[in-house]
Order: structure tokens, then sequence, then C-alpha cells
């Protein structure tokens, strides 16, 4: 009984070392080498796995940069230019400085300037609310209103303002992550650079209809009329499809668009208040007459 115990706990050892053996030869052979510096650059990102670098998480897109013989066309929204040059400094190249950018949303339906004409009872998602129907007005192309961009920011950037029934952008707070647009089943919000004091001017329209037909369903929409392609001096705004879009690029933020605008469709943001014409001109005046009196 005893030499069947022996025996067993023998053969037993035996073959757990013959497998201990086997497993270490196939590990080895099987081996994948990982790049040391993909922890670096990990250690390097956010860690907010936000996938607005358009890679699942941090660590997806520190092994693909690590992998990329050039990283110029990269870029951590979330970190900025700061964790992109150390990123760089990690892989031995240089990066270029990128245009910060912030969230803006292209819709100025509110209920005076975009009258409710239906009532909507489904699930409370801009997602099935878009698959279902238009919405609850006559613009089919605006804000459905059901906060899915508000959902899925992580970084209370966002949220939806109870007077207008549209989503607000905190500047300060947006870090550029692209969630909300992804979100966004009409495609109302977009990324676009980020000026000094946050200062803004575009389009808040995103309806494609003709002029008559946009202008019934909503008293600020972009009616196509071109009037703001003539008098921008930069070139900064095509028409496409009825609409106008200002390159956020090319645009000096002149404000000559906003006043030519028959619909006030365009908007100014962060700048101080326009002094009246009139009063321009009776400062003029006054100035001319002094220097016509010294």
């Amino acid at each position: 009984m005893t030499t069947t115990v022996l025996y067993t706990i023998l053969s037993l050892s035996i073959l757990g070392a013959i497998m201990a053996v086997i497993l270490y030869i196939v590990a080895q052979k099987f081996k994948v080498y990982e790049d040391p510096r993909i922890d670096e650059v990990e250690d390097a990102l956010p860690g907010a796995n936000c996938g607005g670098c358009g890679y699942p998480g941090c660590r997806g897109f520190a092994e693909a940069m690590v992998k990329a013989d050039d990283i110029s066309e990269f870029n951590c929204p979330v970190g900025g230019n700061e964790t992109m040059k150390e990123v760089a400094r990690i892989l031995g190249q240089e990066m270029e400085e990128k245009d910060p950018k912030v969230a803006v949303v292209r819709c100025n339906g509110t209920p005076q300037n975009r009258p409710q004409t239906s009532q909507y009872d489904g699930p409370s998602t801009c997602a099935i609310e878009a698959t279902l129907y238009g919405g609850e007005t006559g613009c089919h192309y605006g804000c459905l209103g059901k906060g899915d961009c508000v959902e899925v920011c992580e970084f209370d950037a966002i949220f939806m303002n109870e007077e207008t029934g549209l989503p607000y952008v905190i500047d300060e707070n947006c870090t550029a992550c692209n969630a909300c647009v992804t979100a966004c089943p009409n495609d109302i919000i977009e990324l676009r650079k980020r000026n000094k004091k946050d200062r803004k001017i575009y389009v808040s329209c995103v309806n494609q209809d003709k002029g008559a037909l946009a202008r019934k369903v909503c008293k600020v929409a972009c009616i196509g009329c071109g009037k703001c392609v003539k008098v921008c001096p930069f070139d900064a705004i095509t028409m496409e499809n009825n609409l106008a879009y200002i390159d956020p690029v090319k645009c000096k933020l002149c404000r000559k668009c906003v006043e030519e605008c028959p619909t006030h469709a365009i908007l100014e943001v962060g700048f101080p208040p326009r002094k009246k014409k009139k009063e321009a001109t009776e400062k003029q005046s006054a100035e001319s007459q002094d220097k016509a009196k010294n």
C-alpha cells in the first residue's frame, strides 16, 4: 500500500515536471515581445480613456504611437500639446503644436425660433427618436433635445439648458474628446478651433432645405442667400447644399458676416458688445467737428 502511494506521488511529480518544461518551451516559442516604451507613453497620457484620439483607450493609443514611424498625425485632445510633446520626447520624435479645439453646438432652434409641432412619447434618447421620425418641430435637422451628448461627456463640459432646450458647452471644461460629436445623430455638434478668449463666429444652423422652407420652420435658419460669402474678405465662408459654413481656420473673426446675415443665423460669441451705429456716427461727427475747430 505504501509503495503504491509513493509510486503515485513520484509519477505525478515527474508528470508535473514534464508539463512544466513543455509549457516553458511553448511560452518561450510563442512569447510576444512588448516594447517597454508602451508603458512609458501610457503613463504620459492623461488616462481618461475617452476615445477622443480614435483608439480604444490610452493603452491602445500608446501602442499605436510606439509602432508608428511618424506620430505627427496623432493627437490626444485631453492632454493637448504638452502631453504630445512628452510622448514625442519618449519616442525620440518631434511634434508640432496643434490648435486646441472646443465643441460647438450648431443649432439655435429655441422654442421662440423653432416652435414645437408634435410630441414624442418614446424612449428619451436622441438616437432612438432620430430613427423613428424627424423630431418634435418642423425642422428635421436641428437638436432633438434629449441630451445624448450630455450623457456621454465625462468632463461635465456640456448640459441641457432648460430655457432653450439646447445643449450648452462649458468651454473651460471641454477637452475636445469628440464624444458628444459622435453621440449626436443629427451632427449638429462639431469641434472647432479654440480662439483667444473663447471667441467664436459660426453658422448656428445645419438645415439644408431651400431658403423659404428653412425659414418657415425656424426663424434663425440659414436661407443660403450667400450674402456672408460675398462680404467675407478672407474667403472663409463656403456655400453648399443651401447652407453656409465658416472655416474656423481661415476665419479672422472680423464679424462682417454677422452683420450681413438677414436671419441672424451667424452667431458671435465671446466678443464685447457692439457699439450702436448711431452712437458711432455721432462720435465720429463730434470728432470731425473738434478737428475742424482746432
